[in-house]
């Protein structure tokens, strides 16, 4: 396999035909299933065999759908480049000197380079949507609560959502349509999910549709980006959309409150992997403290210390109201804003991605850098809203993707927007 996209690549056959059957589907390595490692592209976790399916795995297989193998990933799902795996980087189809993006940057290569028709990730920030513009595919992040999370490896558990990765926006429509729905196993899910057919409102039809242009977001792209963000409204337009432009000011405090909360949920999920309960125990001698501590040394990568370190602190006696609480404030404002805007308009836009893919190693020494290339992506999980990345043409050969942000539950919406800039 080319790009280094799966750590591990193995098929698991379909246990009865259905709407995927013939179809072959790439899963991220931070979902579980039975009887094939599950790495989340740690150390910590290298040789991990789940003994049970995800709910999506269990609905893949119902769908008829053959699984390619599991995906390379940032260690725990924690960057934007698909650089920090244990396993060593995936290169981007497009450009082999380039990243694909991250954390499912495995699954949207596979998907790009045709190593498996369908491909599953998990976005937490952004995921889902950052590798699909970076490497020209569709990626769809579904409304928290639509998916079951049964079987993903937390990391950010009031952030993270399962979506499909697909070659268009039809696919990704359809691929969804078979793993969404209410699981009893997830006590967050809701049954909005339960009769769907969202591959139907993949008719490109936009006349009377109200599109709201988030320009804060706009105004602090790459200009070449926000040349190809342009053409696409353009195209909207044309074709009967009602283009407005709209402002948020709670934007501005979206990548603060965002890292803030999800390092404090990385800190409390993560302290399970300490070499006794979970993970790697490395044979280490002394007490069970010296022990537990030589196992994360071991286990973990520098950008998962990093925020394991940082999530604590926020999270420490003395500095919770101080980071936590006003970035939980912060986050109501977010989900506030999201919801007055959506009140006035059907879908709101944006760049997926404010910059083009950087090179192999060019971001990884400014992680402050690195955390702000998520400004666009990351206010929709703080707000718990669907959105999908559908591709806006190129930039210097480079892949430029569009954003579409829909209400809670309104991916019918985001799939018809996109679908209308596919054609």
């Amino acid at each position: 396999m080319s790009h280094d996209a799966f750590i591990t690549h193995e098929l698991i056959e379909a246990a009865s035909s259905g709407p995927l059957a013939g179809r072959t589907v790439a899963v991220k390595d931070n979902i579980s299933t039975e009887g094939v490692r599950t790495t989340c592209g740690s150390a910590m976790l290298a040789e991990y065999v789940p003994p049970y399916d995800a709910t999506v795995v269990e609905r893949l297989k119902e769908a008829g759908a053959t699984i390619e193998g599991k995906t390379n990933m940032d260690e725990f799902g924690m960057g934007t480049t698909t650089e920090t795996s244990h396993f060593g980087p995936t290169t981007n189809p497009v450009d082999d000197e380039r990243v694909p993006g991250g954390s499912s940057g495995g699954s949207a290569a596979a998907v790009a380079a045709g190593e498996a028709d369908l491909a599953l990730g998990s976005d937490t920030g952004g995921s889902v949507r950052c590798p699909a513009a970076f490497c020209g595919v569709v990626g769809l992040k579904p409304t928290y609560g639509l998916v079951s999370r049964y079987g993903l490896v937390a990391y950010a558990n009031s952030l993270e959502q399962i979506g499909p990765l697909a070659p268009t926006v039809e696919e990704a429509a359809e691929f969804l349509d078979v793993i969404a729905g209410a699981d009893e196993r997830d006590a967050t899910t809701r049954s909005q999910g339960d009769d769907t057919n969202y591959a139907t409102a993949t008719d490109g039809d936009v006349e009377g549709m109200t599109v709201g242009v988030l320009t804060d977001l706009v105004e602090g792209a790459d200009d070449r980006v926000q040349s190809a963000f342009e053409n696409s409204i353009d195209d909207l337009a044309a074709k009967g959309a009602e283009i407005r432009e709209v402002e948020l000011d709670s934007l501005a405090h979206a990548v603060q409150a965002y890292y803030v909360i999800a390092m404090s949920e990385a800190s409390s999920n993560l302290a399970r992997f300490d070499g006794v309960r979970y993970g790697e125990s490395g044979g280490f001698d002394g007490d069970w403290n010296d022990a537990f501590a030589r196992s994360r040394e071991a286990g973990f990568g520098p950008e998962v210390k990093r925020r394991i370190l940082l999530g604590t602190y926020a999270l420490s006696a003395g500095y919770h109201d101080k980071y936590y609480k006003k970035a939980q404030d912060a986050r109501a404002w977010i989900k506030q804003d999201f919801d007055g805007a959506l009140a006035d308009a059907d879908v709101l836009a944006s760049p997926t991605m404010p910059v083009l893919p950087p090179k192999l190693g060019e971001s990884l020494d400014d992680p402050l850098q690195l955390y702000l290339m998520d400004a666009n992506t990351v206010p929709v999980n703080l707000a718990d809203l669907p959105a999908i990345s559908v591709p806006a043409g190129t930039a210097d050969g480079l892949p430029v993707g569009v954003q579409f942000i829909g209400p809670a539950f309104g991916e019918e919406q985001i799939v018809r927007a996109g679908s209308a800039i596919e054609e």
